[in-house]
């Protein structure tokens, strides 16, 4: 399995990452709210592991914005909050399964294990907004069947406006989702980067995708 690990504490974060890769899985360990809500929308894995107190976004403001953005993803919420409530609003919020802290990490492999075996849902490679495809596995984007070459930075940055597709994209969350940084800079590196993804998205077509709103961002819609 592929799996995420969202864990502010390092001690606990790093033993999870390596009893994981230990017993055959891939893991990635991130530490904060903002950087799992990032790799969440950015990537595809079989599961997540969650804490709920985080820095910057707690665990169940990380779910509930994955889930509004489609992502359904298993989630295993770990925490020492395990009081009937707690686990009762996890699991309502969209967990899959939830684990107390402290916890048997043979158990927690067995409950990552179940809940990749009874989920249905595999999440689709492939995004597709109007007449515009990107397939995540492949790296491929098309327009109407035309292959069009992007550069690394050019592709992570299409395929986010592609996950918020209709919704405003502003400098700030861009500047997060490509350099892990809230800065918005006093140059126009953001906007270089867009004008060359438009240049190589709408060239030679009528319909424009990529739109430019006025003092908030940007937004990629079909129609």
């Amino acid at each position: 399995m592929n799996l995420l690990v969202v864990e502010d504490d390092q001690a606990l974060g790093n033993a999870v990452r390596r009893g994981l890769i230990e017993a055959g899985h891939e893991c990635q360990w991130v530490r904060s709210g903002k950087q799992g809500c990032d790799a969440a929308l950015r990537q595809t894995y079989d599961a997540i592991v969650l804490d709920l107190m985080l820095p910057d976004l707690t665990g169940l403001e990380l779910l509930a914005r994955i889930r509004s953005a489609g992502v359904r993803t298993p989630v295993l919420i770990l925490t020492a909050m395990g009081s009937v409530e707690d686990r009762v609003g996890g699991l309502k919020a969209g967990a899959d399964d939830y684990l107390v802290k402290p916890f048997a990490f043979a158990e927690l492999l067995a409950r990552l294990e179940a809940i990749g075996r009874r989920s249905t849902h595999r999440p689709s490679s492939t995004m597709q907004v109007g007449p515009l495809k990107l397939d995540l596995s492949t790296r491929r984007v098309t327009r109407d069947g035309t292959e069009i070459a992007l550069t690394p930075t050019e592709f992570s940055l299409l395929e986010f406006l592609m996950r918020y597709a209709g919704q405003v994209v502003t400098r700030k969350m861009l500047c997060e989702h490509l350099w892990e940084s809230d800065w918005e800079g006093v140059t126009n590196v953001v906007e270089v980067h867009i004008n060359r993804l438009r240049g190589k998205v709408d060239k030679g077509f009528t319909q424009p995708l990529i739109q430019t709103v006025r003092g908030r961002g940007y937004l990629l819609k079909a129609g």
